[in-house]
């Protein structure tokens, strides 16, 4: 990855926090960006994030071009106030294979900055669960 770059990936932010969705088209990304914003997430970016490093921060934000935009699949393309730029605190892999019931921190390291990972489930909670890990992180 270069300094500045945009990767595919939707990404929405809880206190100031962002999550980073990534995954093939059609798994889900936006969906769950949707979820998570019904509970009080901000949107940051969706199908497409421009991430940098700021210090110890790994950086996201939409391009400008479809700033303040998510795709809502048999709905159409949806205005949501953007967030911002956010530091990013967890990467959610929607590709990921289902992890077990009580999975060990994984991490992944993107632009030098560390980030931890959670992988999908099926679980009804799933989007409960990454909201509340934005706002009041995993405990120990």
């Amino acid at each position: 990855m270069s300094q500045d770059t945009i990767v595919h990936a939707t990404c929405v932010a809880v206190a100031g926090r962002a999550a980073l969705i990534r995954g093939a088209s059609g798994s889900g990304k936006s969906a769950l960006a949707l979820q998570l914003m019904a509970y009080g997430a901000a949107l940051v970016a969706d199908d497409r994030t421009r991430l940098w490093r700021d210090g110890d921060h790994l950086m996201a934000d939409a391009p400008a071009t479809i700033m303040g935009q998510i795709e809502a699949r048999g709905i159409g393309i949806l205005y949501a106030p953007p967030a911002g730029p956010t530091p990013v605190a967890l990467i959610v892999e929607m590709d990921a294979p289902a992890p077990p019931r009580l999975p060990p921190e994984v991490s992944e390291t993107l632009l030098g900055v560390e980030i931890a990972q959670v992988g999908k489930t099926d679980a009804d909670h799933f989007s409960a669960a990454v909201y509340l890990y934005l706002k009041h992180w995993r405990a120990a």
